[in-house]
């Protein structure tokens, strides 16, 4: 793990940093950060009480789920009866091949660098469902917090995993997931990011799916100033399945900025994306995607969907979805929209008696409702709503305050 890290430094090092200059950065505000305003955080203080629509969402896992606390990237606590094998490797042992490998971006590196705690959830073979909750609270400063988890599930086992960051006034946060799902297996991976609006986040998420295996991935994304999550789905064998779904709503001069990759390595194999998002106030987001159909991945069906709906005359949303395809009899679309609430929407509901901006404040929450009644464990759609809610409710007010003011 030393080495690991020695290694990880050098080649952080030596690294070209990102600029908007490349097409994978494009748009993004990489240019505004300044990596040297923030310190790897060494304090391990103790975790915060969960408490309310946060308790409530871990609540919503259900009474049997698995709780893991992190505080700064530090493994913090374990709760409840694990149904999966729980560890945190220590600086003397090996890392498994599931937390290394090529790394995205530098800061995938310096999280390998600089990861307090590599957390592993592994699903024995043939076992059964059984759910994981991971936070991560992130303290309050310039600090930098690189909480790294890896998830293995065997042959023909099933788990769900639910991760939420929250906290983070004034940090930077670098999350990487590393997950692999064997053959026959399934895997459900939800991750909800709450983190203060002063954040930045730069996260990574990299899966490998097995034959006959499912993986679906879903993102919460409501806070940060700029947060930044590039999931890479690698489908590696026939009748490999994944699906990847994201709900984002930005808020005053917010950035929410997904990058996607849909990767058929082999035949026969079907991926599904949906991503949604509310752009509001001045704050702007980026989807950008590419299904990447190899040589040899004759049988593809893949299909990639981006709508974003825009409140207000100030914010902006970017959609460009992209293929790369190298064989034929394959399947594979894509779709994207951005726009402003339909006039016929509001028309609507403003004929049966409903004031304009109840009528706009029903019709934002209703086209996010269609994503959360998607989402891999259905109970967490209750608290979310309730996030959602509030967080419209305070951009309703806010801009109001702004009209009297005026």
């Amino acid at each position: 793990m030393r080495a690991g890290r020695q290694s990880a430094v050098e080649a952080f090092a030596g690294a070209d940093m990102p600029t908007d200059a490349l097409e994978e950065w494009r748009y993004s505000r990489i240019a505004d950060l300044d990596l040297g305003r923030y310190m790897p955080a060494t304090d391990g203080a103790p975790a915060p009480d969960l408490g309310g629509l946060l308790a409530e969402l871990v609540g919503a896992a259900g009474a049997e789920a698995t709780l893991v606390r992190t505080v700064d990237g530090r493994l913090a606590s374990v709760a409840g009866e694990a149904t999966v094998e729980i560890s945190d490797l220590a600086d003397g042992e090996t890392p498994p091949a599931t937390l290394a490998g090529q790394d995205p971006d530098p800061y995938a590196t310096l999280n390998r660098a600089f990861a307090s705690s590599w957390l592993q959830l592994k699903a024995p073979a043939s076992s059964a469902a059984g759910t994981v909750v991971v936070v991560h609270h992130v303290g309050d400063g310039p600090r930098a917090v690189f909480p790294r988890i890896s998830v293995e599930v065997a042959r023909l086992a099933e788990l769900n995993v639910i991760e939420i960051l929250e906290g983070g006034h004034g940090a930077f946060v670098a999350p990487v997931a590393r997950l692999d799902v064997s053959d026959a297996g399934r895997l459900t991976y939800t991750q909800v990011q709450l983190l203060d609006g002063t954040a930045w986040e730069i996260a990574s998420q990299s899966s490998t799916v097995g034959r006959d295996a499912t993986f679906v991935s879903a993102a919460v994304t409501l806070g940060g100033e700029y947060a930044r999550l590039r999931t890479e789905s690698s489908l590696v064998a026939p009748g490999a399945n994944g699906r990847l779904l994201a709900l984002y709503f930005g808020s005053g001069s917010q950035m929410h900025d997904f990058r996607t990759v849909q990767h058929h390595a082999a035949a026969k194999t079907q991926s599904e994306l949906l991503y949604k998002g509310v752009v509001s106030d001045n704050s702007h987001s980026v989807y950008s995607g590419l299904i990447r159909v190899d040589k040899g991945a004759a049988g593809t069906n893949a299909m990639q969907t981006n709508r974003n709906l825009v409140l207000h005359e100030g914010a902006h949303a970017d959609s460009v979805p992209n293929l790369e395809i190298e064989d034929n009899d394959v399947r594979c679309s894509h779709a994207s929209a951005v726009g402003p609430i339909a006039d016929d929407q509001r028309f609507y509901l403003e004929s049966r008696g409903v004031p304009p901006r109840v009528a706009d404040r029903l019709i934002a929450l209703g086209f996010m409702d269609e994503l959360l009644e998607q989402l891999p464990v259905r109970q967490l759609a209750k608290p979310l709503r309730g996030m959602l809610a509030a967080k419209l409710g305070n951009v309703e007010q806010s801009r109001a305050e702004a009209v009297g003011n005026g």
